[in-house]
């Protein structure tokens, strides 16, 4: 049986309430009153209700973790350090999986039923319709990963895709090659959009090389694997940029599997940096996306937030920068 709040009392000769008061942030209690109470609590091994006391303050410290792409890789890592760093902020992740959900509404309402004090959406493919209509249900919210924007109507926290499309093309210019291609994601992603924008306004200072562009189903490895084995079908470009590190990685799978070599035969670049990425047998070349300033910046918000519920949105976008790997052929 557990330890109640009443044995914790008998125990330090106190009543309930200071017991409760002890155990409630912000509550008045002094310090001799707290100092018996919580060793009390240690003798019998007593660890306050997180459910009851929520009842008492109103707020459950619960912070929706949205996202909705499972499939890639980078998510474990971001996932990872959002549970932690939410926890040692005091506050209690909730992961919630929107793959393959359209309706705003239904998201807001399942935030509702679990009583969530805020919501961080960890996505860069979920339309920006979700984050505002937790924003309009009165839910604090930071978009993670999403759309900068000059005059954000959430918080927003991330990269520059357009500068990032620039880079890489940049790095594909750099080396000599005279046909380039860009290979994004899906293209109702904004971070597709972006990238392929800021890529191909590069490329246009340079109309002697020629550039070409697709997009997979999916930011997945399946998905990057599929569409470069319809690439090569056809003449294949001498380098592609990957809009994300597990298409990168499921377009190297296809090119070796055709017999063909990295980057001998087509250079990549991807963008992410993610652990796998590093991978003896994948060094890939690929853009840094700095993920633990992100998710640091996007909890400090957050906690702030539920502070300062009227804080004005702001959007922190974070630089990149290039990694140089083994899947492009060296600058000359």
């Amino acid at each position: 049986m557990a330890v109640t709040l009443k044995e914790v009392a008998e125990r330090a000769g106190v009543s309930r309430s200071a017991v409760s008061r002890t155990f409630t942030d912000g509550a008045s209690v002094s310090a001799k009153m707290r100092r018996k109470v919580e060793k009390a609590a240690k003798e019998l091994g007593y660890s306050p209700n997180a459910l009851a006391s929520s009842l008492t303050t109103g707020r459950t410290k619960l912070i929706g973790l949205v996202s909705n792409n499972f499939h890639n890789p980078i998510f474990l890592e971001v996932f990872d350090r959002f549970t932690r760093g939410l926890q040692d902020s005091g506050l209690r992740p909730l992961l919630v999986n929107l793959s393959d959900e359209v309706d705003p509404e239904n998201s807001v309402r399942m935030m509702r039923q679990y009583s969530v004090d805020g919501v961080i959406v960890a996505s860069s493919t979920l339309p920006a319709l979700f984050s505002k209509a937790f924003r309009d249900a009165g839910i604090p919210v930071v978009h993670a990963f999403g759309r900068s924007a000059t005059t954000p109507q959430v918080h927003v926290v991330g990269i520059d895709n357009v500068e990032c499309g620039r880079m890489a093309a940049r790095e594909l210019v750099a080396r000599g090659y005279s046909r380039v291609a860009f290979l994004g994601g899906p293209q109702s992603a904004t971070s597709t959009q972006d990238r392929h924008t800021g890529f191909m306004s590069q490329m246009a200072n340079h109309p002697q090389i020629a550039t070409t562009s697709s997009f997979a189903s999916a930011y997945s490895f399946d998905a990057g694997r599929q569409a470069m084995m319809r690439l090569l079908q056809d003449t294949p470009a001498q380098a592609y940029f990957c809009g994300d590190d597990v298409l990168s990685i499921g377009a190297l799978s296809a090119i070796k599997d055709s017999g063909l070599s990295c980057p001998d035969d087509i250079g990549i670049i991807g963008l992410n940096d993610m652990e796998m990425s590093r991978w003896e047998n994948i060094n890939l070349t690929t853009i840094h996306q700095p993920i633990g300033q992100i998710v640091d910046s996007s909890i400090e918000l957050m906690v702030a937030m539920l502070d300062t519920p009227e804080r004005l949105p702001e959007a922190r976008i974070y630089p990149c920068s290039v990694i140089e790997r083994a899947t492009l052929r060296p600058k000359p």
